[in-house]
């Protein structure tokens, strides 16, 4: 009898099917870059903040200085060690109530003259260097004559109406003067150089013949096209100008008597007339000199 067959062994259960799907973009997609901005932001932020608190903690010099800074950064320099302070010193005075000057020397120019006229050329500011005003030009020469030093009818009235104010103050001047970046050549080489100068000068002589006193002058000086009101437009008709400063007044001399004494020195005695008193420096206690004794010597008894 023959064996039966076996039957076939059942086939593997199929094995299951695993889809991965992946979202396009990841986290990135969802928040964009927008917190970068907002980084940004606090990052600035907290910068201004650790600024102001450099600034509220630095010595008064450096305030001064960044403030200058921010008031004029077109200006000739910084406030320490600048052509703008005078030979070299820093301006550490006091300032003063300069707006009731400004609106004072308004009001009195205000009489001048055709002065509506010339108004939009006269301008007056506050700086780190003191109160700055400033005769701008036009085209056609409005406070002196094209290429000369010699002030206009309107420029003379208009300097000599300002000296009779400044000169009621106890205030040293700076007397400027500026050119556009025109060429000018003249006669044995005269330049803007010359021109700047001597139009400053110009404007001293006039001003002290109405009113500055001649020590109240500490500067006048001739800057050419080195210093242009308009550097993005050089051949500007303002950049031509006449800058009158009126300085902060220094501080006040400690006058007291409850003021520090020098160390190491002591008082220079009076000199007196030969034959009164003792000589300057003579001790008390210093006994008259005797001749020397040339005796023979006495025998002893």
């Amino acid at each position: 009898m023959s064996p039966e067959p076996q039957a076939a062994p059942p086939p593997p259960p199929p094995k299951p099917i695993i889809i991965i799907r992946r979202k396009a973009g990841g986290h990135a997609s969802h928040h964009g870059g927008a917190w970068k901005v907002a980084y940004a932001d606090f990052v600035t932020a907290m910068m201004a903040l650790f600024i102001v608190l450099w600034l509220m903690s630095a010595d008064k010099e450096v305030q001064q200085a960044v403030s200058a800074f921010f008031n004029n950064p077109a200006g000739p320099g910084k406030l320490t060690g600048t052509a703008a302070a005078g030979l070299g010193n820093a301006l550490e005075v006091p300032k003063d109530d300069m707006s009731k000057l400004a609106d004072k020397i308004q009001q009195a120019l205000l009489k001048v003259p055709n002065f509506r006229n010339i108004k939009d050329h006269v301008e007056i500011t506050i700086t780190s260097d003191g109160l700055r005003i400033e005769l701008l030009e036009t085209e056609a020469g409005m406070f002196f004559e094209s290429g000369k030093a010699i002030p206009s009818e309107s420029g003379a009235e208009l300097l000599a109406k300002l000296a009779g104010e400044l000169g009621k103050l106890p205030n040293s001047l700076l007397i400027e003067g500026h050119t556009d970046s025109k060429p000018f050549k003249g006669e044995d080489g005269y330049s803007n150089w010359e021109l700047s100068a001597d139009r400053a000068n110009s404007a001293r002589k006039l001003m002290q013949a109405n009113g500055v006193r001649p020590e109240q002058v500490a500067q006048v000086r001739g800057f050419a096209d080195r210093q242009l009101r308009h550097p993005e437009d050089p051949m500007a008709a303002s950049n031509r100008r006449i800058s009158v400063i009126v300085q902060y007044l220094p501080p006040a001399a400690d006058s007291g008597q409850g003021g520090p004494k020098a160390v190491g020195t002591k008082p220079v005695a009076e000199a007196k007339p030969a034959g009164q008193g003792k000589p300057a420096g003579q001790a008390k206690d210093t006994k008259e000199a005797k001749p020397p004794d040339n005796s023979p010597p006495k025998s002893p008894h």
